[in-house]
């Protein structure tokens, strides 16, 4: 049976458009498919296991890794030389959080406690904690700013209450002490004749607060009614706004909780947080596309004003009064204790705080604070939160145990929350939103390509199938086929060809006879119009 060529070319055809028109829509409709499934995964709902979970839980392992300052020169300071400090540390933590009183509202919010614990990592760890360092003594340097301005028999008594409990201006305490506290009879007298003058009633130590404690109760929105307002903080304690700060705009509650952002972002946009201990919200700008273990992400990282004074930016004048650029004072929520937030180092911070102290070397790469997000979905992939706890201190009349301390902005310690998505929890993010969607797009520009190449080559066989048999006859016109014949006895050879042109069926033959002797050529012609006959015969 012989096969219509034209007929499949025109078949071809149309299902290479149909493959084009296949490829378009899912050109269309892939992203809207795959925006869809970044939703209903980002939106805080336990029907969705996996993501809920994740948020729930954080299966990520976070380690919180402290550096101290340890002080090496604490007699020569309080005759008002230089301080000088080395840095030791890390002494590595492995954070544990995990949100419980999880209650979900009507009006598309859900409520949290998030509570933290710390376990200390020995392997991790240049040291253990039994391991002694040298820093300032809150208790006394830092009261002693706070009652300068007390009447001179006041400051005397305090200076006096010191003397009786052996409280000196320098600490030399094992870091286990310093991180999660110490027996201090002072502390006992405090609270006991001064309560709410201390933050703690039990031990006093840098970090007393953070274990086995919460961040505060947290109102964020599930994204249910709008995603861009998923993560994002509602209310913290009850709150809307703050009261710490001095200007609406420092006192508001902006961004999320710190952990997740709304999805799809873009390089214009920005990381705002609120941090219960640093009692504000903070914001953190576009820096640079990265990519890590094949997922792409734009780094996020501290502008430089973040932490300057009111002078250098101007919407930081409500977080004054300032010191130098570099500097945030916490007091107003630290229960006025003369405690600064900066960076490593002062990395970023007025150049004038190196002169101060010895033994500091600020570097981006290690005192720079980053969060590495993945855009389409808001997650972080590598966080890594750099801050410094600073203590203002100075000689204060009457409180003898100042000395003649030269004012300065001494650090205490640096501590890095950090944080990465790694396991088996990396390579589920990697499949489902890296691999699928690149799939989708191979897809979708690969059946546009595949049917255009159909069309094309059909076009071309549908083409040569028209023209063929012009094409035959056109050849046909040129030459002669012959075909011979021989008689027994003369050889003789007839040859005869014949063929139609396109308008007037034409025949033309020609034969020829060769005799034993000689060769006698007979070629003859016949030319048929259409309404007759006309012979032409010709003999030599």
């Amino acid at each position: 049976m012989a096969i219509n060529k034209a007929k499949v070319a025109i078949g071809c055809i149309a299902a290479g458009t149909l493959t084009v028109l296949l490829g378009v829509v899912f050109l269309f409709v892939g992203p809207a498919v795959m925006k869809d499934q970044v939703i209903k995964n980002t939106v805080i709902d336990p029907k969705n296991e996996v993501s809920y979970r994740m948020w729930k839980d954080v299966p990520v392992p976070f380690y919180m890794s402290v550096y101290f300052f340890n002080v090496l020169n604490p007699q020569e300071i309080l005759k008002g030389e230089k301080p000088m400090v080395e840095q030791r540390g890390p002494f590595v933590y492995r954070k544990q959080i995990q949100k419980e009183n999880i209650t979900f509202h009507s009006n598309g919010t859900v409520s949290y406690l998030e509570f933290r614990r710390f376990f200390f990592e020995p392997d991790m760890s240049s040291g253990n904690e039994s391991e002694v360092v040298t820093i300032p003594n809150m208790l006394v340097l830092g009261a002693a700013i706070m009652m300068e301005n007390l009447p001179f028999a006041v400051r005397l008594m305090i200076s006096a209450t010191f003397k009786t409990f052996k409280e000196g201006p320098f600490l030399t305490k094992t870091v286990g002490e310093l991180m999660w506290g110490y027996d201090s009879g002072l502390v006992d007298f405090l609270n006991k004749y001064l309560p709410g003058m201390l933050p703690s009633t039990g031990k006093f130590g840098l970090f007393a607060d953070f274990n086995n404690s919460n961040t505060g109760l947290f109102t964020i929105h599930t994204g249910q009614d709008d995603i861009r307002k998923v993560h994002m903080v509602d209310s913290w304690n009850g709150l809307t706004k703050l009261s710490n700060w001095n200007s609406p705009q420092c006192n508001m509650i902006n961004g999320t909780a710190g952990q997740m952002w709304p999805p799809f972002m873009s390089r214009e946009s920005t990381l705002p947080f609120y941090s219960p201990d640093a009692c504000r919200s903070l914001e953190l700008v576009y820096q640079r596309d990265g990519v890590m273990e094949g997922i792409p992400l734009y780094r996020y990282v501290a502008p430089k004003t973040m932490f300057a004074n009111g002078s250098d930016y101007a919407p930081n004048e409500g977080f004054c009064p300032c010191r130098q650029s570099g500097l945030l004072n916490v007091s107003s929520c630290r229960h006025n204790s003369p405690v600064f937030i900066s960076h490593p180092h002062f990395f970023n911070a007025d150049p004038v705080l190196l002169d101060f102290v010895h033994g500091l070397k600020p570097t981006e790469d290690e005192h720079g604070l980053f969060i590495d997000i993945h855009p389409l979905t808001g997650v972080p992939l590598n966080v890594s939160i750099r801050l410094q706890l600073n203590l203002y201190m100075k000689r204060v009349s009457a409180i003898t145990e100042t000395g003649k301390i030269s004012e300065v902005v001494m650090p205490m310690i640096w501590f890095e929350e950090s944080g990465y998505i790694d396991g088996p929890i990396l390579s589920t993010f990697y499949t489902n939103l890296v691999v699928l969607p690149a799939v989708m797009e191979y897809m979708q520009y690969g059946f546009i390509v595949l049917g255009v190449v159909i069309i094309l080559i059909a076009a071309l066989v549908h083409h040569r199938v028209k023209v063929k048999p012009w094409g035959n006859n056109c050849m046909a016109a040129g030459r002669m086929a012959h075909a011979s014949y021989r008689r027994p006895h003369n050889a003789g050879l007839i040859s005869q060809a014949a063929w139609h042109t396109p308008h007037n069926a034409g025949l033309i033959t020609q034969a020829s006879y060769r005799r034993p002797h000689g060769t006698r050529l007979i070629m003859q012609a016949s030319y048929r119009r259409p309404h007759g006959t006309r012979l032409i015969s010709q003999a030599s």
